[in-house]
């Protein structure tokens, strides 16, 4: 089990998270926003709340979103900055899947400063390509029950069928091995320079995402704890 967070201990900064697809970097921010009682926050929140809501930016987001088209750094970063002045992010708060770029962070770490921010610190999830292509192709979910298995390394009792419902299980198309592949190879083109940035700017941990949800939850949480001494 991780430990446990003192009510009165607060984040103070933000917490960035780096990690390839399939490496739990989402669940493990998801649980380190809880733990501190801070904003958990993505883009695409934010861009999905921006349309909902019919504001200005929404409807400028809205029909590149229905294309399929990425939308524009300035309006990811007008929302951005929105959402951490909103009070729920005073005491800190949790990044999954931004800064994306270097500029990006560059343009992150002035606006935090203006606002009165710790420098962030960066959790890169690190994990061997191998094992991320064998956690991602293994995956299994049954279609009745939406329960998740892994073939490798949590199968079902009986092979193609959930131990709960006997549904059958599938794979997702996003998770075959012709698909993943080319994923996992364009997010280290990507990321590689944003964590060598980080990285010089002595911001950058590094986290065995191979271990067990809870030690890596345990790991985070301490190199969080050490960041936050004086």
């Amino acid at each position: 089990m991780t430990p446990d967070v003192r009510p009165h201990e607060k984040l103070d900064r933000a917490v960035i998270f780096l990690g390839p697809p399939g490496a739990g970097k989402g669940t493990q921010a998801k649980e380190l926003a809880r733990r501190f009682s801070v904003p958990h926050l993505s883009t695409g929140d934010m861009l999905r709340e921006h349309v909902a809501q019919g504001t200005s930016l929404g409807q400028r987001a809205q029909p590149i979103m229905a294309r399929g088209d990425l939308v524009s750094d300035s309006i990811v970063l007008r929302m951005v900055a929105d959402r951490i002045e909103r009070p729920d992010c005073a005491r800190g708060f949790v990044f999954d899947g931004f800064p994306r770029t270097v500029a990006q962070a560059q343009w992150l770490g002035a606006l935090l400063r203006q606002h009165g921010f710790k420098p962030p610190l960066v959790i890169h999830m690190v994990i061997d390509p191998g094992l991320l292509l064998r956690r991602i192709t293994g995956r299994r979910m049954c279609k009745v029950g939406g329960e998740i298995y892994n073939i490798y390394e949590r199968p079902p009792k009986v092979a193609g069928h959930c131990d709960n419902d006997g549904g059958e299980l599938e794979q997702r198309a996003d998770d075959r091995e012709e698909i993943v592949g080319p994923r996992l190879a364009a997010y280290e083109k990507q990321t590689a320079p944003l964590a060598a940035y980080y990285r010089r700017l002595g911001r950058l941990r590094d986290i065995d995402a191979s271990k067990s949800v809870d030690e890596v939850a345990k790991l985070i949480v301490e190199v969080v704890s050490a960041a936050r001494q004086p």
